[in-house]
């Protein structure tokens, strides 16, 4: 008889739409090389969209949700893990088309999991999870565009989201002068805290009128915003200086010109974490472990209780979720 665990699982029909905790047998999980019982998940905005109905990131039903998982591998029919293994397995198709941590276990294809490394412990990978790693991606890719602290302040928009509170730490554990903008009046005394060392607002990032080219501010940008405000960031980027965009809260739509690029040599980095090859996504975790590790990784960690997971779910979709919240199953 097949082992039961409980699971987050969301269900649709025609006429209905339901999400709730369920007993659910590991013979029920989709096909893949490793099982995995998952010690702890994470909450990101596309794990909020995907506990709705019109979230548009569910692709069949029903459906075990949860975009990033750590924990402990259980069975392997891949040579390269074995039973008792601490890995982490997020992106891909997980929480997508393939089911996800929001349960005790997980099975997951080889080839989509990464070996926990040395100076990370489960829990801290998962108050990195997705977010996470998309931050330390843009602050590499930042500097293998020429991104060094001499070269001038370094901007992080939506900097008390996941993404942001990340961005904001690793650059200030890098030596950076981060400077940090939010529309929250009350967290810049967390921004603060996390090693920024001025907080803005986002109308001092986004002027009435974006100039086609504006005075020169930033030397970089962390941006999972988007819009307008990707468009602002580009106009006030220093000669050569590059901004790496993650997100679209603000919006799909880039109102910009060419003058960025080709009168000051701006450089736009577009920041994928889903698809990111694997040697390269094995290269971040261990850089995530070591010189990007910031000392205040805990100050940006809400731990939760799996039964507390579908308020979460609904905060973050309402913009009242600070820095990252890690459940422990």
């Amino acid at each position: 008889m097949s082992k039961v665990f409980k699971a987050l699982v969301v269900n649709k029909t025609e006429d209905n739409f339901s999400l709730g905790f369920k007993d659910v047998s590991i013979d029920d999980l989709p096909k893949g090389d490793v099982l995995i019982e998952v010690q702890y998940t994470s909450v990101n905005y596309k794990d909020g969209l995907a506990s709705i109905p019109k979230g548009k990131i569910v692709q069949s039903y029903p459906f075990i949700p949860g975009i990033d998982l750590a924990g402990i591998v259980v069975s392997s029919e891949d040579p390269r893990y074995k039973e008792g293994d601490e890995v982490i397995a997020t992106s891909y198709e997980i929480g997508v088309s393939h089911f996800g941590g929001y349960g005790e276990y997980a099975r997951i294809p080889g080839d989509w999991i990464v070996p926990l490394p040395k100076g990370l412990t489960l829990k801290e990978a998962m108050t990195y999870g997705t977010a996470g790693f998309t931050a330390a991606l843009s602050v590499h890719r930042l500097e293998e565009n020429g991104l060094t602290p001499e070269k001038g302040k370094v901007l992080v928009t939506g900097a008390t989201g996941g993404v942001g509170s990340i961005a904001v730490a690793i650059l200030h554990k890098r030596g950076y002068e981060v400077v940090a903008s939010t529309g929250k009046e009350n967290e810049h005394d967390y921004l603060h805290t996390l090693g920024a060392n001025e907080v803005i607002t986002r109308g001092e990032v986004v002027p009435e009128k974006i100039r086609p080219l504006d005075q020169q501010y930033w030397a970089g940008a962390v941006d999972p915003v988007g819009g307008n405000t990707l468009a602002a960031l580009l106009s006030r980027m220093h000669y050569g200086g590059s901004v790496a965009v993650s997100g679209l809260t603000g919006g799909v739509d880039v109102a910009t010109t060419v003058f960025p690029f080709i009168l000051r040599g701006v450089n736009l980095l577009g920041i994928d974490s889903v698809y990111c090859p694997m040697k390269l996504r094995k290269v971040i975790w261990e850089r995530m472990a070591d010189d990007y590790k910031p000392e205040s990784l805990e100050k940006i960690t809400v731990e939760s209780e799996f039964k507390e997971l579908p308020q979460h779910l609904a905060s973050i979709l309402n913009g009242q979720v600070r820095g990252r919240v890690v459940v422990k199953l």
